[in-house]
């Protein structure tokens, strides 16, 4: 789904997010190391025409590479409570995890089976993994 209008929605931490190619977001610090790739949860791709949903998905995925692990905002957190004096501050930075939309919609390709070659005193054979596995 090459498409200039292409989008999908995704599931990351337990959130959901609607992204393009190229798009760049925060979401909640992930697992992945720095420069690795990963394949989101897909739950719509959209663009022209209808959208795709359920079974309409299979082979379908989203590629997204955490470009940084980063802070959040300071958030200030005070609780007042008023005539008594009491008064609390306190605070907190969010984990976060920078991703980077690389492809949306394309197949999952899966590379045929390598040839394993084997060489014995008199013959040589070529089999596959599939025809190991039959034998």
């Amino acid at each position: 789904m090459a498409e200039k209008n292409a989008y999908a929605i995704i599931a990351v931490g337990g959130k959901q997010y609607r992204v393009r190619e190229g798009e760049r977001l925060l979401v909640d610090r992930l697992a992945v190391e720095e420069g690795k790739t990963f394949h989101p949860d897909v739950l719509l791709l959209g663009g022209e025409g209808e959208p795709k949903l359920g079974d309409k998905l299979k082979g379908q995925q989203v590629t997204a590479k955490v470009a940084a692990h980063v802070l959040g905002k300071k958030v200030i957190v005070g609780k007042h409570k008023r005539r008594t004096g009491y008064r609390r501050r306190n605070g907190h930075r969010s984990r976060l995890s920078q991703i980077e939309i690389q492809t949306i919609g394309r197949k999952a390709t899966r590379e045929p089976a390598a040839k394993k070659t084997t060489t014995t005193a008199k013959k040589t054979t070529t089999t596959t993994k599939k025809e190991k596995a039959a034998e």
